[in-house]
């Protein structure tokens, strides 16, 4: 084990020794005298970033709209007012834990990339954010494309595309830190710096935060710590990127969810870790926690080759490894690997004892793009390799009656290996003044191999082809009209091996937009039909470690109406509404031999709508009110009367406050937000045990305050 140990490190060390000795290196090289490079952050993302020109449904999240309630809670709760957003937190206060879904979707089908790298885990493709605490405040902007989007590395989209670029590179020296405070012990503190330019060509840059918590939840605590470094050169033709960033995390568990009855009587409730000690008293185990950390490496190189042809070079290496800690009362020795024994004429079977289960693993690659840009032609050639290596395994490492076992044994050992490789070229083509044209294609080879109790051996290769293509339409100054179909085929991940399901699932999405821009007024407009095959639905139901469960269903289909607005009224007022209503349905379904008909697909509301409205008293004073509502929805498919989740309104109230003192500060920033400012009693998710349905409650009225010194 040591020397295994020892390899892993030897083989970090040596990749971030790789990355920065790349950067050193290509800092002497002698660039060419042609035009300074545009935008030089955007171009890491260009080749999976869309326009206005694109026939997409998107929408864009600047640094300027992060920063005002980034205080504490995760990327998916700043993103929460968005379009066809829904968001949740298994502590309740939107730390730790926390998910996104998109059109209905849940995160697997949110596929997330940092600078053009793939985000998701490769097994389960779901994306993990409490690995990546504060996060926020290293992001430059988030962009969120619903539907199938544009081509992108990592597995495929089928309910979004989030991509996030990280922060560009300063001119000039700074230095940052920011403090907050709110409702549960919840703390944040946060150091940022640049070193500016240097010579006009080199920048070093970096971030440490440290989050703590109580959750909302009883015992929901969260002990984050995270980190970010980058070095940038900036050259006449080049931008060359290495970045070391990463998080650790301590969470106590809190995905258990509680039942109906508790949900009247004890909203805070939280049954993990639950026994009952040898006095017969009940107890809560101290330490049934998750445990992670997460680091991660990439090189980033860009060289404009001529007026015409720029490209895009990156590699990346990501880290994992961590374990979360039960206290399991009466397991069984067989689960365990334990014999059975004999004491004073009893037989001994089951035992008291602590486990963990651990993840360890390596995920590294390559993406690549080159663009040639004209008056009428945008191309870009692309693609990406990568390979995911998994160990699973678990150890007991406290029992009441041990049996046979030995300090350090496993009581499963499991090895996982993916490669995931696909090629794209994808286009905008000004055909007339007012048309353009889109075309992407795309192919996409999966390799996945596993052998678990749970799985069985899976050795599975999937080739798939993904087409897409649409128009833009330009009616006048003010508004375009677009159209555009997307295919995309999706492989099964782990959790679906496990529960016997191995079809892979395709979608044609079809998508038909209006967007109006006007001094004053904005508007985006989108209706969309997403035809499905055998798409994996949530059953409602989780396993033993907490994964969703999911069953193929043959025939489904989402149809909706996206609108989101921006209305300025004023210099000092504005209103940015959003809505989307949808159908979300299930055709013939078959469970268990039994035909459902068509019936509502999980998780999906027929309605979500959001509300920004934006008051701006002063240059210095802003004011926004903001408001979401979340329809009723089934937590299964079959329409069960005790499946549904209730409709909620929840409403917030974030306040900023900027000076600018004459001395030692550049800026003072103070930051106020007060989350369900009418104290709503709502659940945000659930699941069903059975025919049993258990609930995650979220917060009542609580705050967050912090100031921000930049100097």
């Amino acid at each position: 084990m040591k020397n295994v140990l020892f390899k892993r490190s030897q083989k970090q060390l040596f990749l971030g020794s790789f990355l920065l000795f790349a950067l050193a290196a290509f800092s002497q090289e002698k660039l060419k005298d042609t035009t300074k490079v545009n935008q030089l952050d955007e171009v890491l993302v260009s080749a999976i970033r869309v326009t206005s020109k694109t026939p997409v449904s998107f929408s864009n999240l600047s640094q300027k709209e992060i920063k005002t309630r980034n205080l504490g809670q995760d990327i998916p709760i700043l993103m929460n007012y968005m379009p066809s957003v829904v968001t949740t937190s298994d502590a309740g206060n939107g730390v730790g834990y926390t998910g996104i879904r998109v059109r209905g979707s849940d995160a697997t089908r949110v596929n997330v990339t940092i600078n053009g790298i793939p985000y998701n885990d490769s097994e389960s493709h779901g994306t993990f954010w409490v690995n990546m605490p504060d996060f926020a405040s290293s992001l430059q902007s988030i962009q969120l494309q619903r539907g199938v989007g544009t081509s992108t590395n990592g597995a495929g989209a089928f309910g979004a595309s989030l991509n996030m670029l990280t922060d560009s590179y300063s001119e000039k020296a700074y230095g940052e830190i920011s403090n907050s405070f709110g409702s549960f012990n919840t703390k944040k503190h946060t150091v940022k710096f640049s070193t500016g330019l240097l010579n006009d060509r080199f920048e070093i840059a970096g971030r440490l935060s440290k989050l703590e918590s109580d959750g909302y939840i009883d015992r929901a605590s969260s002990d984050l710590k995270s980190y970010f470094l980058q070095g940038t050169y900036v050259g006449k033709t080049s931008l060359i990127k290495a970045l070391v960033f990463g998080g650790n995390e301590k969470t106590y568990q809190s995905w258990n969810g509680i039942d109906g009855e508790t949900l009247l009587t004890n909203r805070t409730f939280n049954s993990a870790g639950i026994f009952t000690d040898e006095t017969g008293q009940t107890r809560f185990y101290d330490n049934e926690t998750d445990n992670y950390q997460q680091d991660h490496y990439q090189l980033h190189w860009n060289e404009r080759v001529s007026e015409n042809w720029n490209t895009n070079l990156a590699f990346h290496y990501t880290k994992g490894r961590g374990y979360f800690e039960n206290y399991k009362e009466d397991a069984d020795f067989s689960e365990y690997g334990l014999n059975p024994f004999t004491i004073n004429g009893s037989t001994m079977n089951t035992t008291d004892l602590v486990r963990r289960k651990w993840l360890d693993n390596d995920f590294y690659g390559t993406t690549f793009s080159a663009n040639y840009e004209s008056e009428k032609v945008d191309l870009f050639l692309g693609g990406g390799i990568n390979k995911y290596e998994g160990d699973h395994f678990g150890n007991v490492i406290w029992a009441r009656f041990a049996s046979q076992s030995e300090l350090g044994d496993r009581y499963y050992d499991d090895v996982a290996t993916k490669t995931d490789g696909n090629l794209y070229s994808k286009i905008n083509y000004q055909a007339t003044e007012r048309l353009s044209l889109f075309g992407d294609l795309q192919i996409r080879n999966v390799h996945y191999r596993a052998n678990a109790i749970e799985t069985g051996l899976v050795n599975d290769s999937f080739t798939f082809f993904n087409p897409k293509a649409g128009l833009n339409y330009t009616v006048n100054s003010n508004s375009n009209l677009y159209f555009s179909f997307a295919r995309a085929n999706r492989e099964p991940n782990r959790s679906d091996y496990i529960g016997g399901n191995v079809r892979p699932e395709q979608l044609n999405d079809y998508e038909l937009g209006w967007r109006f821009v006007s001094n004053k007024f904005q508007l985006n407009s989108n209706l969309y039909y997403m035809a499905y095959r055998d798409q994996l639905i949530l059953t409602g139901t989780l396993d033993d470690v907490g994964n969703p469960i999911r069953s193929n269903s043959e025939k489904s289909f989402r149809l909706g109406l996206e609108v989101d607005a921006n209305w300025m009224f004023s210099e000092q007022l504005s209103v940015r509404p959003n809505f989307t209503l949808s159908r979300n349905k299930n055709i013939d379904l078959n469970v268990d031999g039994q035909n459902f008909g068509t019936t509502d697909i999980s998780f999906s509301p027929s309605l979500i709508a959001g509300n920004s409205i934006i008051y701006k008293p002063v240059n210095q004073v802003q004011i926004v009110w903001l408001q979401k509502y979340v329809g009723s929805q089934f937590m299964n498919n079959i329409e069960s009367s005790v499946a549904i989740l209730d409709a909620y309104f929840v409403n917030d109230l974030n306040i900023s406050y900027e000076i600018k003192p004459k001395t030692i500060f550049k800026t003072i920033e103070f930051n106020a937000l007060i989350n369900n400012i009418f104290n709503q009693k709502y659940v945000s998710n659930g699941y069903m045990w059975d025919i049993y349905p258990y609930y995650y409650p979220q917060a009542g009225t609580n705050f967050l305050a912090g100031v921000t010194f930049k100097f």
